[in-house]
């Protein structure tokens, strides 16, 4: 593919992670594991990075390969040009995709605006998605925290993300744990340093105007993309924390409603990630999971 660039890569990852040179946009990622082994991709939420899978990756790598990205604009990942849609972020995703060298199917893992952009993979080419694992999805459910309903007007929202300051990384990030203690220095540290990709604004912003309105995430692009995915009965697995500041609980209800053929966990006691509040929990199932799909047909 012309335009394109992979820095710090061999034939062979046990761990690689670096930048990738995406038709000119410098993105990074994660690739762990054996090139052989059935591969894992791991996508992030809105305005948030790869860390947080960061406790996947050593429990998975043993024998699947497990790429993650920061997508582009958020993490430290630049931006793309033009308008931002689930559509765009997908197509971004498969093209890192292209640029790995990975064609197989993919069992996928989403959290959060990371689910949607898994479902919207698999809507647009089947073939690249094996199973999807939907953890705390966009996509189930109207409502959603006021922060990202006020990020979706002008001009309150880019008034919003002018505060920078130690306290309002921590109000996001105590929004995402229904245990304070998983609101580190260490992630606070990083949240600041997220915060200060030059781009991470506009793209914050323009991601959720794409999603949603004030009050709240927007009907048309769910029921077409539920519509479209539940018709292709791919193994799914739906998991939600019973806690969600973010993106309630409720919203479950109506995956096992229009996900019949899916396989669904409540976490008690958690938040918007339980892939960080839950980890062995989670890791546990997720691996399971996989192990039954590729011990079924292809």
């Amino acid at each position: 593919m012309s335009g394109v660039k992979r820095h710090g890569a061999g034939d062979v990852a046990e761990h690689d992670d670096g930048v990738l040179d995406v038709l000119g946009v410098r993105v990074r990622y994660r690739d762990d594991g054996l090139r052989t082994q059935p591969p894992v991709l791991l996508l992030h939420g809105i305005g948030r990075s790869l860390e947080d899978w960061q406790g996947l990756y050593g429990r998975l790598a043993p024998d699947h390969r497990v790429i993650s990205v920061d997508l582009p604009g958020f993490g430290l990942s630049e931006r793309t040009e033009g308008r931002y849609s689930l559509e765009s972020m997908a197509r971004f995703v498969i093209a890192a995709l292209d640029i790995l060298g990975e064609h197989r199917p993919l069992h996928v893992v989403g959290n959060s605006l990371g689910g949607a952009i898994a479902m919207k993979i698999s809507a647009l080419e089947p073939q690249r998605v094996r199973s999807l694992l939907l953890v705390n999805s966009a996509g189930f459910g109207k409502e959603v925290t006021i922060a990202l309903r006020l990020l979706a007007v002008r001009p309150i929202g880019k008034r919003l993300m002018k505060d920078k300051s130690r306290k309002a990384a921590y109000r996001t990030e105590r929004a995402l744990f229904y245990d304070k203690r998983f609101v580190t220095e260490e992630r606070l540290d990083h949240a600041q340093r997220v915060g200060g990709n030059p781009v991470y604004d506009d793209v914050l912003l323009a991601v959720a105007r794409h999603l949603g309105t004030f009050r709240g995430v927007r009907r048309r692009w769910r029921n077409e993309l539920l519509r479209v995915v539940a018709a292709q009965r791919k193994p799914t697995l739906v998991v939600w924390g019973d806690e969600d500041r973010v993106l309630p609980a409720s919203h479950l209800d109506h995956a096992r409603t229009v996900f019949p053929h899916a396989e669904f966990h409540l976490f008690e006691k958690c938040g918007h990630m339980p892939q960080i509040e839950r980890e062995e929990e989670f890791d546990a199932m997720v691996r399971t999971f996989i192990k039954g799909v590729e011990a079924g047909p292809p």
